[in-house]
């Protein structure tokens, strides 16, 4: 196994928890979303981000609105519903019990 790929399965792993995060921000446009994980180093693109925020919105986490465009199509703006920052605080807190255990373990 290479280490790229490791590099990606490491990174699908918590994808779902930075973009609810990003979203506990406010709403955002996927692209939006995307520049924050690019900024951010995890990478990922459009064809990756889309499944997964249509997944989301059908767990109940995320709701989009319709914004009209001056410049196209309508924009999806997405945000997280009452039960995704329910979620989101679950996932905070299984985080932090994680890291907490891998920093344990990669210290000794």
């Amino acid at each position: 196994m290479d280490i790229e790929n490791v590099q990606a399965q490491m990174r699908k792993g918590v994808l779902e928890y930075c973009i609810l995060s990003i979203l506990k921000k406010g709403e955002a446009y996927p692209s939006d979303v995307i520049a924050s994980l690019k900024k951010s180093k995890l990478i990922v693109v459009e064809g990756t981000l889309y499944p997964l925020l249509t997944r989301l919105k059908n767990d109940g986490w995320l709701e989009y609105r319709w914004e009209e465009s001056a410049q196209g199509p309508p924009r999806k703006y997405y945000s997280l519903t009452p039960q995704g920052k329910l979620f989101l605080k679950e996932m905070q807190k299984t985080w932090n019990d994680l890291s907490f255990a891998v920093e344990t373990i990669t210290k000794s």
